[in-house]
Formats: structure tokens, sequence, C-alpha cells
């Protein structure tokens, strides 16, 4: 049928026009594909419950409408008959662009998958909000791993000689680099085993205390009440002991006021002051209660704690500030005296003190 017609016939044996409608019949395959996303995939997405399927449609519609056009130009380009050393560049060019597309749309499926995994209720354990940061930094080291592979694959370049170096290269840096490491698998273990996550209030060695800001693989990053991030590495906090004033069962914290009152009070009386003082600050919670201990008979004060709950551990400070304030006003008020460290000196009748031995 085409011998009728020498000049289609002519065309279509043309490799250029071979190649020009590869291109254009990639570029119809690419666009019905979106078509067939917009009008039937995401309509079916829709009716679920969740909307991690949405996302994860929205994330593979570009990808795949590009990857479906670079294949079609990757066939156009074989039936060209270019040289050699220039079909080579322009195939594994196109390979590594592919390759790149594939890895970036896979890894943000992944994260995803991840997040919405942390924020389902029944999750499996291990898998939290407090281990994401894990998971999401060992999922940027595959993803740099893996892109480093798939180019020197897409490039014909032998790999196994150059992880057989890779070996012998990261054994010397390891040597070199031990510090550095130290703090990178201490921030594998930090946020394998979640001593905190981010938002907890931390002491480090009684030295640090602040709101965890960020968790990484090399370090930690911590706002103390000054307002001052400080930037801990992790190798060190791997060795150091950690004080969670966010962890335990509930995220509230205890604050205990201390205070001496002479040996002449009431002590019935200075026990209901403590707990009025308790019961009309505006931090303190009402569950648990406040309460008060007789602790000691100290040298020269009967000693009392107030122990109260704060909802935040970052309220702490403003809390003891009420209630030390409103504690000395109603002493006052009630007349209950706070002693203070005295010196009496006895001086005998008619002599000094220099006739004293």
């Amino acid at each position: 049928m085409l011998e009728e017609y020498p000049i289609l016939q002519e065309l279509l044996l043309n490799k250029w026009v071979q190649a020009g409608l590869f291109v254009v019949f990639g570029g119809i395959a690419a666009w019905l594909v979106q078509i067939l996303f917009r009008s039937v995939i995401i309509r079916l997405v829709h009716r679920t419950t969740s909307d991690l399927d949405d996302q994860i449609v929205r994330t593979l519609r570009k990808p795949i409408f590009y990857i479906l056009w670079l294949l079609a130009i990757g066939l156009a380009i074989g039936v060209l008959e270019i040289p050699e050393p220039y079909l080579t560049w322009l195939q594994s060019t196109l390979k590594m662009i592919i390759f790149l597309f594939v890895l970036v749309a896979a890894g943000k499926v992944v994260r995803m998958i991840l997040l919405a995994g942390s924020r389902n209720e029944s999750r499996l354990r291990w898998l939290d909000p407090g281990s994401l940061p894990l998971f999401d930094n060992l999922l940027k080291l595959l993803m740099i791993g893996a892109g480093v592979y798939l180019v020197l694959s897409a490039w014909g370049t032998d790999v196994k000689p150059l992880l057989a170096s890779a070996g012998i290269v990261g054994i010397a840096l390891g040597f070199a680099a031990k510090d550095t490491l130290a703090n990178l698998f201490g921030g594998i273990f930090i946020l394998a085993d979640a001593p905190y996550k981010i938002g907890d209030y931390i002491v480090l060695d009684g030295a640090h205390r602040g709101c965890v800001t960020h968790i990484g693989l090399r370090s930690t990053r911590i706002l103390t009440r000054d307002d001052v991030e400080v930037t801990i590495p992790n190798g060190m906090i791997a060795n150091s002991t950690i004080v969670n004033e966010s962890g335990g069962p509930s995220p509230k914290f205890r604050v205990s006021l201390n205070v001496g009152v002479s040996y002449g009070s009431d002590i019935d009386q200075v026990t209901s002051i403590l707990l009025e003082v308790a019961r009309e600050v505006q931090e303190v919670t009402d569950d648990p209660e406040p309460r008060v201990r007789f602790t000691r008979f100290g040298d020269s004060s009967l000693d009392f704690r107030l122990l109260c709950w704060v909802e935040d551990p970052a309220t702490r400070g403003l809390c003891l500030h009420h209630l030390h304030s409103l504690t000395f006003r109603k002493f006052r008020q009630h007349g209950v005296e706070i002693p203070f460290p005295q010196r009496v000196m006895h001086m005998p009748a008619g002599g000094t003190a220099s006739d004293q031995p």
C-alpha cells in the first residue's frame, strides 16, 4: 500500500522522521498517561479515607510523564546513526536522568510512607515521631549511595574496583576522622535509643538545659532558657548523663520549694499556708495535687518542702518565682517568721572581748 505513495514511503524510511515519530508518539503516550491519572486514578484515590495514596499519586504523576518521554527520546536516538562516541554519551546522559527521576520519586514516596506510619495510631512500635529522624537520615544516606551507584552505572563504569578502593580509603578516613565518625555513630545510637525527642527539655551532665530543636547525625541542638542555641556533638552526648525532664508517662514536671520557719511556728498553719500558695499560683496543676512535707529539724529552722507540678518544664522558672513571692507575702501576713543566720556576741560585765580565751 505504501508503494502507491513513494513520497510517504521515503519519509517513513528516513531515520530522522522515524526518530521524530518516536518523540511525538512518546509525548502523546505520556500525555495520555497524564489524562489517565487526572480522570481515573486521582478520582479513585479520592474515595479512600487516607490521604497517603493521594500524595503518592500527585508525587508520581510528573516523574512518570518525564520518564516516558525520555524513554521515547532514547528510542529515537537508537534509530539515528550517530557516531559511537556521541551515541554513548547521549544514551548515558538519558540513563542518568531517568535514574535520578526514579530515585528522587522513590525517596519521596518512602518518606511519605514513613511520615504517615509515624502518625498512625496503629503503627509499629519502632516507627514513631521520635524515631522518624533516624529513618529520614538513613534514607538520605541510602539515596546518596544509590544515586552515586546509578550514575556510575549509567556511564558504564565498573563499580567493583571502586568499591574495593573505597574500602581501603574508608579505613584510612576512619582513622583520620575518628571524632566525626564517633559523632555519626553517636547520632545513630541516639536516634535509635531515643533518650529524648524534638521538643523535650533535657539536662546534659547538669550543665546544659534546654529544649531539643534538632537531632542530626552529627550533632544535637538545644535552645536554652536564655534563647541561646547550643550545638553539642553526638559523641559527647552518647557519653553523657541525660536527664529528660519531659520524659516518663506524662510531660508534667515537678517543682519543689524548700523553706524554713522558726521553731516557734505552728506546723499545721505553715502546711495550710503553703497549700494555699500552691492553689493560687496559675502555673501549678490540680492533678497531681500539691503536697507539703515536713522534711527535718534544722539547726535554726523547721524545714518544709512544697511539691507541685507544672504542665511544661519550660514554666518551671516562672512557677518558682510566683511560689517564692507569694510564700513570702503570705508568711508576713500571718506572722510566720523565716529564720536567717544571726551571730550574737555575749560580753561579760566589766570586761572586753579580748579578756576571753
